[in-house]
């Protein structure tokens, strides 16, 4: 079966990762997959799990390593799978990566949207402090 490469790259470092037959994760759109030779493609995926095939002749089909993601920007060219997230996990068993996307990510984001809500109402009431100084002149 043909192969390509996955080359995961978060704020702490990268991974390279050989011999994937096949990548399945889900954009705005909807669910989609990838495997070898697939045309030049780019979207952004969303908050979930991905998952990929590794070609293992010791497993018949290969086994399932699956990707908790907080979103991130996949690119596929030249059977070289690029993905550029803030933060990744990765595990073979399900029920854990799960839990672990639940757990450690969640919270993550919820933290992140509070952080932009108050950042949003900073930036209003700049603006209608400013607004204010303009008509009194």
């Amino acid at each position: 079966m043909k192969t390509f490469s996955l080359h995961l790259y978060d704020t702490s470092g990268f991974e390279h990762i050989n011999n994937v037959t096949s990548f399945v994760a889900e954009d705005s759109s909807g669910s989609f997959g990838l495997q070898a030779n697939h045309a030049r493609f780019m979207t952004s995926l969303i908050f979930g799990l991905a998952r990929y095939r590794l070609n293992d002749s010791a497993h018949k089909g290969g086994l399932w390593q699956y990707l908790a993601l907080p979103g991130g920007i996949l690119y596929f060219e030249n059977n070289i799978l690029f993905i550029n997230t803030r933060r990744y996990l990765c595990d073979d068993n399900f029920e854990r990566i799960s839990s672990a996307l639940q757990e450690r990510f969640l919270s993550e984001e919820q933290q992140l949207d509070s952080i932009k809500g108050n950042i949003r109402h900073m930036e209003e009431e700049l603006l209608k402090r400013m607004w204010q100084l303009g008509r009194g002149k």
